[in-house]
This record gives structure tokens, sequence and C-alpha cells, in this order.
């Protein structure tokens, strides 16, 4: 039971009567129609890839784990629909080669993709790389099916594109965090694979040349931008040390880096307008260098460099992890903010602030000073929690851009939340979960 019961951070472990691997739908709603009869509490879980500690019980023994492990199926690939639907097992890697199978992109892209699954995903509304062009998790999903608390099953597997018969019930579901019903499979919107993709690596002076080098891009390629990543010197310094068979992709040393990719179905001439874009920016003094993937191995590369970022800090020591958002044009100012805070708190601590800049999802990660104590700069994660949070808060920010409340955030929410929207979500679960039996202790 053990890979169950702890998450990757180690942050929360749990206890549980036992581990149900239930192999389909009904099997699903049988557990759950016994958990009601009896009181018993579940927590769902997918991959157990969550960040937050939502997929874990909490230290008594009276809940089971619900793993959809078994769950993986390919139900239907509907190409005149553009559309897939899939259990909730499935692992999002699987998802995608899917789709490239039957010669469809499935956008959603985390680091995690190799193990996370659609259901987690769908639970915790996932973002990744692709949000600036493709959206959320919640925005590539048409129907549901779900089991609710007390074991019915909710049979909302739709295609459809238009439907205005009643609330879409749908949205309960995802981003609940399994706290509301067991999302069981989706029906998943499919677009055309890009017939050609450029991809960039782009040395910068400031957060500041990177906000304006973003807005240059959408007036020259528009809805072509795929993705927009920040990454700073000291995370590329991380992953260079750590992290084999990578490479700096510029010759000289800069403050800060973005990885553009741009993806069209126009194959004419799209590298001609990466390099346009590029010559433009280094014109206006937004960009001091960059170099352009010449191969689909250069680009891997590229992309290497960026999605190894949160395992190089592990070699660093502790790391007190954020996952804010702030409006695009605050992302400069609320930078210099908190890295001030933070350096006048913690002196010596290395913040490695990174992420999805073209929709405004920073990750900002603080590292323990060089030859400190990794356990007593660890003991002060609320500590620099409340600081961190304090400034977005300031910015008119979200503590939780992309990883979901689970039990980390859980104390924090009705201290930034809206206390109308608290309310709403209080009678929300009321009325959806009477008995609390759906992973009690998350979210709310």
């Amino acid at each position: 039971m053990a890979a169950y019961l702890s998450e990757p951070r180690d942050l929360f472990k749990g206890r549980a009567l036992c581990i149900v691997r239930p192999g389909d739908t009904a099997e699903v709603a049988a557990i759950v129609k016994l958990c009601s009869e009896t009181g018993t509490p579940i927590v769902p879980q997918g991959g157990n890839t969550g960040l937050v500690g939502g997929q874990i019980p909490g230290s008594g023994d009276k809940a089971i784990v619900l793993s959809l492990q078994r769950m993986r199926a390919l139900r239907e690939i509907d190409l005149a629909s553009n559309t897939m639907t899939v259990e909730a097992g499935m692992i999002l890697a699987n998802a995608q080669a899917e789709a490239d199978r039957a010669g469809r992109l499935f956008p959603l892209s985390l680091a995690s993709e190799g193990s996370c699954t659609i259901g987690g995903n769908l639970s915790t509304n996932a973002g990744g790389t692709g949000v600036i062009a493709y959206g959320c998790a919640r925005d590539l999903v048409l129907g549901i099916e779900a089991v609710l608390a007390d074991g019915r099953i909710y049979a909302g597997l739709s295609k459809l594109k238009k439907d205005n018969t009643g609330y879409d019930l749908k949205h309960l579901f995802i981003g609940s965090e399994g706290t509301l019903g067991i999302i069981t499979a989706a029906v998943l919107k499919l677009y055309p694979k890009p017939r050609a993709v450029e991809t960039a690596f782009i040395g910068l002076a400031a957060p500041k040349d990177a906000v304006a080098l973003l807005a240059l891009a959408q007036d020259a390629a528009g809805d072509e931008i795929t993705a927009f990543e920040l990454i700073p010197r000291l995370g590329l310094d991380f992953v260079l040390a750590h992290c084999g068979g990578v490479r700096d992709p510029l010759a000289g040393r800069h403050q800060w880096y973005a990885l553009l990719d741009l993806g069209s179905q126009n194959a004419d001439d799209l590298a001609g307008r990466m390099l346009g874009l590029l010559a433009e920016a280094t014109e206006r003094g937004l960009v001091q260098d960059a170099a352009v993937a010449a191969s689909q191995r250069q680009r891997q590369d590229f992309w290497r460099l960026r999605d190894e970022l949160s395992e190089a800090q592990r070699f660093e020591g502790g790391s007190i992890k954020h996952d804010v958002s702030v409006a695009i044009a605050d992302i400069p100012a609320f930078l210099e903010d908190v890295g001030r805070i933070v350096a006048t708190a913690a002196p010596g601590a290395r913040p490695v602030p990174f992420g999805h800049l073209g929709d405004g999802n920073i990750h900002y990660n603080v590292s323990q000073p060089v030859g400190s104590d990794r356990d007593a700069f660890l003991a002060r994660w609320a500590e620099i929690n409340f600081l961190v949070h304090g400034v977005v808060a300031r910015y008119g920010g979200s503590i939780s851009a992309e990883h979901g409340i689970g039990q980390l955030k859980r104390d924090l929410l009705g201290e930034v939340k809206d206390p109308v929207a608290i309310d709403l979500m209080r009678a929300l679960k009321r009325t959806l979960d009477p008995k609390g039996i759906l992973n009690p202790g998350k979210v709310i």
C-alpha cells in the first residue's frame, strides 16, 4: 500500500483501510454505494503525481484509496467530431499518443505526463505549457462520466459543442479534486496536428523584456504561439549542473530566458516568421541572443531545459514551492517585490521563479541557502508561503494557478477566497456529498 500513501514531494503521508482498484465504472459505482451505506470515506487517486496532497488520505485509518489506474481504456476516437473518449486512468502521454496515431493533437502537456492520468488532470483542472493556445484542462473537455457520492452514475459523455439544456454540470466535477464526484471517463477535444513547429531559446535581460517580447509575438504571430515559458539563469544553472546530456544553447550568460514555440497549419515559411520576430525584438532591445532549433532533437533538448527545472532543484536541497498567477503585465513588478521580501526574510535563499509567462502562471520556488540545514529551511514553509502569497494578494492574483488546493492550501483558501464563494462551495459540497465521504479534508 505504501506507493499509494505518500506523494512526490513527501510532504503528506496517509493511512488507509485498503486500496481498491476497480476495472470499470460499474465497479466504481458499486464501491461508492457500499461506502455511502457504511459511511466510509473515499480518496480517489490517479497517477499519484499531485503536488498539494489532494490524492493522499489523512493520518487516520478510516478511509479507502480508490485507484483508477486500471481504468485506462480508449473507448472511441471520432475524427468527424474531433473527439476522443477515454477512461480516467489513462496516462496523459498515452492519450497524446492515441491522438497522434489518429493524426490529431491532444494539446494538454505537463512535465509529469508520463505518469499523471486524465482523471487526475481533470480533477485538478491541470494547466501545463499549452494553456496560452488551448486553455486549461476544463477547456479541452466536452463531456464527462462521473460517479456520485451515493453510487449513481452521471452519464454526461456528450460530444456536443452546443448544448444549452440547463447547467453545464461537467464543470462541477472538473477542478473539484474528487470532493463532489469521481470522474471515470471523459470526451476530450482533439485538434489538427501542426504542419510546422518552430522553437526558440531566447536570452533576455529582465522579465519586463519577456513581457514585451510576448506582446510583440502576439501581434506578429497571434494564435500561432503555442508556448511561452520564462526561465531564470539560476534555474538553468541547476539543470546544467544536475541533469546529464544537456548544454547551454547560447554562447553567453543571460539573467533570464524565454522558450517560445510557434505552431501552424500553414507550413509556408514559419521559420521565416520566427526569425523575423526575433530580428525585430533584437532591434527593439528586447532580445540579447537567441537560438532557433534546427531539428526535432534540438527542439527536445531546448524543452528538456525547461522540463527538468523542478527535478534539478532537488539536488540543491530544500525548496519551498509556490504555484501562483498574476496578470501578465504585473509579472515584472511582482517578481521584483517578492524577491526583495524573500531576500529580507531569508538571507541567502535562492528564488527560482519559472513557468508559464504566457498565461501569468509563475512557479515561485525558493531553494535553501547554500550550506544551510534542509529541515530547518523547510520548517519555514508556512512563513515563506505567507510572505509570497501576501504579494500575490496585493496584485490580485491566485495562490493556486494549476496545482489545486488539496491539503496543502486548504486552510489558506478561507483567507483569500471571497466569503460568498466559500459559502457556495460548501453548499455544493453538502448537496452532492451530504455524508462527506468524498475526499474529506481536501479543498474545503
